[in-house]
């Protein structure tokens, strides 16, 4: 009988392991296995800022973060966006990390369906995956899930036939990842990752072609970055022209506007208030100095504008004949409402207001945003870093298009400033269309 014991006894011994492994050591093996990894998750988050994924999944300062229901305007109508927090019935919760992959960098979500460019998949193309695999690891442990339905995108025929999608992703996405040029330096192709993929500036300051696409995604491209229409916007010229660019910018002045909102003597407005405060001010130093030295890479562009400063003795009247025996039109309208702010000589009252002469939004040769900004005046950007911002008064009901028309030619022709005179035309038609 003692053999039969012990092995009883064996066998007994074995059975409780046997529980204790399956009950106790495999759950904690597992959950160690899928638990969130912080110093991954923390990464997630920075590349979510760098992505300025809040930007446009957010609908505004009273909603939740990431819930989506922004609408934003293109030539085919309103397109909302998506709900991007974890929940399993209205977000993303139910994404697995292919799921997340395909929808960022392919342009299509779960279910097969294409998603409009409007989400810029095709810079997105270009992230790595780690880059991707971190910001599925913030979106889905530690964004909060928010149970929000967005209003649904309906573009007219034949717009809203999604399966069309196909072909103009085989036109104009080239579906490669980031690839670092050999003959550049690390902090070069570090700038050119952020500005290419990351950041997609290219979005908005890279012009369109007829089927909407980006005519280009890479300084290889002689369109690129050179400035766009969005919005009712014109984002400025990021190229090296001397004067709608930023030819005339150092380094440390363009990573300093990306802080703060306000360097290479102007302040930020329109939509890129958004993008200063809700991404580019929490960068690194290093990745901030990084987009930089790539910018100031950029060949330059010539244009139509100019800017020659002008060498004025003392005790001479401000360049720009605001005062004299032949007084331009525009110049009287200048003078009273908006020297105190940016001085006679154009010189404004830096940093807090920027400067209208060689100013490279003033040499701009599409006017939208002048005209803009004119019309329903702005607001610079609030920044941690930054000086409190001020408040520019709109004119809209108190000028006509004439008076806006002149006071903007003048501006533009004015203290070493050379550029095309903006028509009473240009105002009407901006007035209508901001009106639609």
């Amino acid at each position: 009988m003692r053999p039969a014991v012990a092995f009883m006894g064996w066998f007994t011994r074995m059975v409780r392991k046997i529980i204790v492994y399956t009950w106790l050591v495999i759950p904690a093996v597992a959950a160690a296995a899928q638990a969130p990894d912080p110093a991954m998750i923390a990464r997630g988050a920075y590349l979510a800022k760098a992505a300025d994924c809040m930007g446009c999944h957010t609908a505004g300062p009273d909603h939740p973060p990431f819930a989506g229901g922004l609408p934003i305007n293109s030539p085919f109508g309103t397109i909302y966006s998506t709900n991007i927090t974890p929940d399993q019935a209205t977000g993303i919760g139910h994404y697995s990390l292919d799921d997340f992959s395909r929808a960022l960098r392919d342009g299509i979500a779960k279910g097969a369906r294409r998603l409009y460019p409007a989400m810029p998949y095709a810079s997105f193309t270009a992230m790595s995956d780690d880059d991707v695999e971190a910001l599925y690891a913030y979106f889905m442990d530690e964004v909060k899930p928010v149970n929000h339905r967005p209003p649904q995108t309906s573009l007219p025929f034949p717009f809203n036939q999604r399966w069309t999608l196909r072909f103009w992703d085989i036109a104009f996405v080239n579906h490669e990842r980031f690839r670092p040029r050999a003959d550049r330096d690390a902090q070069w192709n570090r700038g050119a990752y952020l500005v290419q993929a990351l950041g997609h500036c290219g979005a908005c300051h890279t012009p369109r072609g007829l089927g909407f696409q980006e005519k280009g995604y890479t300084e290889s491209s002689p369109d690129y970055l050179t400035g766009a229409v969005i919005e009712n916007w014109f984002a400025p010229d990021l190229t090296g022209n001397p004067a709608s660019g930023l030819g005339r910018w150092f380094e440390a002045e363009i990573a300093k506007f990306l802080e703060t909102g306000h360097g290479g003597q102007t302040v930020a407005f329109g939509s890129m208030v958004t993008v200063i405060e809700k991404s580019t001010q929490h960068l690194r130093k290093e990745d901030l100095n990084a987009i930089a030295r790539y910018l100031k890479t950029l060949p330059r562009r010539d244009g139509k504008t100019s800017f020659e400063p002008l060498m004025r003795k003392v005790g001479t009247a401000p360049a720009g004949n605001i005062i004299g025996p032949f007084e331009r039109p525009g110049a009287g309208l200048y003078r009273g409402f908006c020297a105190k702010c940016h001085r006679p000589d154009g010189a404004g009252k830096l940093p807090k207001l920027p400067r209208l002469a060689g100013s490279p939004v003033v040499l701009s040769e599409n006017a939208t945003s002048l005209i803009r900004l004119m019309l329903e005046g702005g607001k610079g950007p609030l920044t941690k870093n930054g000086p409190k911002p001020e408040k520019m008064p709109g004119y809209a009901k108190k000028f006509s298009d004439r008076e806006i028309a002149d006071v903007l030619t003048f501006i533009r022709n004015s203290w070493g400033n050379k550029a095309p005179a903006v028509t009473p035309r240009d105002v009407s038609r901006l007035r209508k269309a901001l009106a639609e």
